[in-house]
């Protein structure tokens, strides 16, 4: 199976070099964003992490993915171990609005790459710039692409020769996953993940807005149903932790 696989990828390469045709840059990947709150920290020190953020709570909202990130049409600022992007790609405003509107939220924040280093290394860089909005939790996702013709996967930041691939299925698969952290001690309220898949002939990949109008509607849809799985996450949050540290709204 291996052996076929690197076949597979050969027989690609060979064919965008032949052709000279145009190319479609897949994007970068996502990243683990559980191993950023985990970075120099043991186990016994992530158990003594408890929850101080007040409610009706401010959230501060921000995608990362992995350094070097590219859609094509839109980059991310640092080259650390992740990047930020701070301008909306997949987020639709009903989406963003449907964050606002949920129970014992005071109002959203978006990250600004003003207040972000350029080399980005943890999940308290962006706890410090959250706590730079005066926000009480941050909620950070990001999303993960992944592009297959038939078996043969292609990685991020990889070239696809456009109207020469063979008649198959070709497949682009948006992972979406979030986590909600305490700007004040980084304690981890909870996480949710979705996954959409688009799916059509390969040889319909005959332009580069084609094959970014595949990956755009597979990541809008994992974000909007990531977004209805952290409705119920949120809803938990709130149940639990309100009741504790209710303020009057602000």
């Amino acid at each position: 199976m291996a052996v076929r696989k690197v076949w597979a990828m050969v027989g690609l390469a060979f064919t965008l070099v032949v052709s000279g045709c145009a190319t479609y840059q897949t994007p970068g990947a996502g990243i683990n964003i559980g191993n950023l709150s985990k970075a120099d920290a043991d186990i016994a020190e992530l158990m003594k992490r408890e929850p101080a953020a007040s409610f009706p709570a401010r959230l501060a909202v921000a995608r990362i993915q992995a350094s070097g990130y590219d859609s094509g049409h839109l980059s991310c600022y640092g080259n650390g171990r992740y990047c930020v992007l701070t301008a909306r790609d997949i987020e639709a405003e009903q989406e963003v609005s449907r964050l606002s509107r949920l129970p014992m939220i005071a109002g959203i924040a978006a990250m600004s790459r003003m207040l972000l280093p350029e080399t980005p290394d943890s999940m308290k860089d962006l706890r410090l710039a959250a706590a730079s909005l005066k926000t009480d939790m941050l909620l950070v996702y990001s999303v993960d692409t992944h592009f297959t013709v038939e078996s043969t996967d292609i990685g991020p930041l990889a070239l696809i020769s456009l109207g020469f691939l063979p008649n198959k299925e070709a497949h682009v698969t948006a992972t979406a996953a979030c986590v909600l952290v305490d700007v004040r001690t980084g304690f981890v309220y909870g996480t949710a993940e979705s996954t959409a898949t688009e799916q059509q002939r390969a040889s319909m990949w005959s332009s580069e807005a084609a094959i970014d109008s595949s990956r755009l509607k597979a990541e809008e849809q994992a974000f909007r149903q990531m977004i209805g799985d952290f409705d119920k996450l949120w809803k938990g949050v709130a149940e639990t932790y309100a009741g504790k540290t209710a303020n009057p709204v602000r």
